[in-house]
């Protein structure tokens, strides 16, 4: 294979390495000692423990599929690449490559329908179980929702813009959006904005603050959005601080496409 890669596979490598390291991992077991007192030293030991770290990284999202490769053979690949040496002639290797491409895709799809399928499930059961609290009203469309302040405002229509402090949230308490965080209140159209946020804060006399809760279909769907899973049941809650009158003042928040990380 005679291709160019658009990307230095060492600034991938040393990028996934730097980033890895940042993250709370368990401690690394301790390496065998080698000479790293030149720059030559300095240099290919960087290089080669970067890229390991990068395979390392790749390869585990990848064996949590099912997919799992021999590290002894990656080795020996590595090392005939070094010394340019082959045992696989450029078609097979391409064919194998693609082959276990299409293998990886096969199983992130499978594992994607069984995490959206109990997902799915899951949201069914919290929602069945939260409807019989006390203080929770179950709107014809799904929409659960509790009165946490009750204002003494005027309601806002779809047509309007609102001004909101929320925090968004998976029913196991996973945060995965918050205005309070932002330290500014957002400001949106109502009507573009997801279904359950458009139904739910027509609902609220300004001044309010309300617990929702929204089924999957009310929300994101079957596509999720950002760091939340498909099918996901949402809670958020909500203050209405007010109905802004300037139309032209539209910030997006729980936008129908893209949730905020």
């Amino acid at each position: 294979m005679q291709k160019m890669i658009k990307m230095s596979l060492l600034a991938v490598a040393v990028a996934v390495s730097m980033t890895a390291c940042q993250k709370d991992e368990p401690k690394a077991p301790v390496a065998d000692k080698v000479e790293l007192k030149t720059f030559e030293q300095q240099s290919a030991y960087a290089i080669g423990l970067s890229m390991g770290r990068y395979i390392n990284s790749t390869l585990s999202r990848q064996q949590d599929l099912g997919v799992k490769l021999d590290n002894d053979m990656i080795m020996n690949g590595v090392k005939d690449g070094l010394a340019k040496k082959a045992q696989m002639s450029d078609a097979d290797i391409e064919k194998a490559l693609k082959a276990y491409d299409q293998k990886v895709n096969e199983a992130a799809t499978k594992k994607a329908e069984t995490d959206a399928k109990s997902s799915l499930e899951k949201g069914k059961k919290y929602l069945e179980e939260n409807a019989k609290k006390a203080g929770v009203t179950v709107t014809q469309s799904g929409l659960q929702y509790e009165v946490l302040k009750m204002g003494t405002g005027e309601k806002p229509k779809a047509s309007d813009v609102v001004r909101v402090h929320y925090l968004g949230t998976l029913p196991d308490g996973t945060k995965f959006d918050s205005s309070y965080d932002r330290k500014e209140p957002a400001e949106f159209p109502l009507d573009h904005v997801i279904p359950g946020w458009t139904e739910g804060v027509q609902l609220m006399p300004v001044g309010s603050k309300f617990k929702f809760t929204l089924p999957a279909a009310l929300a994101y769907g079957e596509q999720g959005a950002g760091t939340i899973p498909p099918n996901s049941v949402l809670v958020f809650e909500v203050e209405l601080l007010e109905i802004v009158k300037d139309q032209a003042k539209a910030a997006d928040a729980p936008a129908k496409t893209e949730a905020k990380k």
